[in-house]
């Protein structure tokens, strides 16, 4: 009896500590890298601080958090111990390790890894004194887009044939067609709005009303224009953006004149060097002929500014070296795609959670808020962003105006003959249509287009 007692008291001891026991309290190695982890006074911050925190919010437990002992990310010696956070998570000195961890073939067998919360790829970057702006033969074009030029195209065609029209159909532009020789041919009327263009003029000019109208219109739509255009132009030409002279890995391993490395022992250091590339194979047998590697991101920046060296690195650690020092650009070439991971131990029965929080986190848009916090560039050029080509629906207003322009024009030279047709049919006594179809083909009919011709010959005969 008393052991039956002495058992259920037990049983109710360890109920009661089951019972109030509260959530787990793990163990996460991290390393100081900006903005990923940082310092502030006693606290930890950062991207991966506020990652973790959504993480455990969403899983229910609690952490604590510690820089890894020997500052290295992870990676095995030549006795294939690991080293780095790896190494502390594989043999139960931390539950997770929360980094900038690549995920990579290897560090999957030793660990277990969650699904990438971030993707990036390799890439250098350049100090701004070693770039060089790109020069194009077409520069003068790219103030416009392509829909841009190709509305003022059309604009301009269909301006030169409504003049061409209104003045063969105003009687003031052309009085009498079988005597008057009419000047605003085809051509001219495209010359003529060209040297309105250009803010030259070009004569003689329109001297009925519907040709001043669309001349007035057309002018205004020019003046505009070259305001527009020369405004963008003029901020492209002061824009701070410069771009590499070396856009890619291969221009960067073909040049002896500037040096270049990565972070000795990490992953992308290992990707050169297990490549079989000939560009990349070339770079890494650059890195250890020149002893050029650093041993971390920061001394890869600060070599960097200095001048004459180029530090090969992830996209993400790299722009964010951009966002933060304004003397620095980055390459466009982008190799070697992968991602940031979580690690734990093998078997860890929390994993899977894990992986399903952060991709939780991924479609609501909690990782890119994440990102677009701690990735704040503070290199603006002055005036806010860099100008783009400038498109056509911002100037709808000016086309709209330039074809109400044209339609009023092409009615009043048509009101204009037709009030004179009308005066002639009252004195011929004929039908008003008779005598407008009558005028409209002496003014478009080849023996119109030659009244000049005609005329002179006559004269001589």
């Amino acid at each position: 009896m008393k052991a039956f007692i002495g058992s259920v008291v037990c049983v109710v001891a360890l109920l009661s500590v089951v019972c109030t026991a509260g959530p787990p309290v793990l163990s996460v190695t991290t390393i100081l890298q900006e903005p990923y982890t940082m310092t502030q006074g006693s606290e930890l911050e950062g991207y991966c601080i506020d990652l973790l925190a959504e993480i455990a919010k969403r899983l229910d437990f609690k952490y604590t958090v510690h820089l890894v002992k020997d500052g290295k990310y992870g990676q095995q010696d030549e006795s294939g111990n690991w080293l780095g956070m790896i190494g502390e998570v594989a043999r139960g000195e931390a539950e997770l390790a929360v980094a900038s961890l690549t995920l990579t073939a290897t560090r999957e067998q030793g660990v277990e890894m969650s699904t990438p919360f971030m993707q990036t790829g390799i890439g250098f970057i350049l100090s701004r004194d070693l770039g060089s702006e790109e020069s194009h033969s077409l520069s003068f074009l790219f103030p416009f887009s392509t829909e841009m030029w190709v509305g003022i195209l059309l604009a301009f065609l269909v301006t030169g044939l409504c003049i061409y029209l209104v003045s063969r159909i105003s009687p003031c532009e052309w009085a009498d067609p079988e005597t008057d020789k009419h000047s605003f041919t085809l051509l001219h009327s495209f010359w003529y709005i060209t040297g309105a263009l250009t803010l030259q003029g070009a004569g003689p000019h329109p001297k009925g009303l519907s040709g001043r109208v669309i001349s007035a219109v057309w002018w205004v739509f020019a003046v505009v224009l070259l305001a527009c255009y020369f405004s963008n132009f003029n901020a492209m030409l002061r824009s701070d953006s410069k771009h590499v002279s070396m856009n890619n890995f291969e221009e960067l391993a073909k040049q002896d004149v500037i040096d270049y490395g990565t972070v000795e022992g990490g992953s992308t250091f290992n990707f050169f060097k297990n490549s079989k590339n000939p560009t990349y194979r070339r770079i890494y047998q650059h890195m250890e002929r020149k002893k050029s590697c650093v041993a971390s991101v920061e001394e890869g920046n600060r070599r960097t500014q200095e001048g004459n060296y180029a530090f090969i690195g992830e996209a993400a650690s790299l722009d964010l070296a951009v966002a933060r020092y304004c003397n620095l650009i980055r390459s466009s070439e982008l190799i070697a795609m992968r991602g940031y991971s979580i690690a734990a131990p093998l078997g860890f029965p929390m994993m899977k959670n894990i992986t399903v929080a952060i991709l939780q986190l991924s479609e609501s848009g909690e990782l890119a808020f994440l990102q677009s916090k701690w990735w704040a560039s503070s290199c603006l050029p002055e005036g806010g962003q860099a100008p783009h080509a400038l498109q056509p629906h911002l100037l709808r207003g000016l086309f709209l105006l330039l074809a109400l322009g044209l339609g009023l024009g092409l009615l009043m030279a048509i009101l204009e003959l037709a009030s004179k047709a009308r005066s002639q049919a009252k004195d011929q006594k004929k039908s008003c249509c008779s005598v407008l179809l009558a005028e409209l083909s002496q003014r478009f009919g080849s023996r119109g287009a030659n009244a000049g011709t005609e005329t002179s010959e006559k004269s001589k005969a």
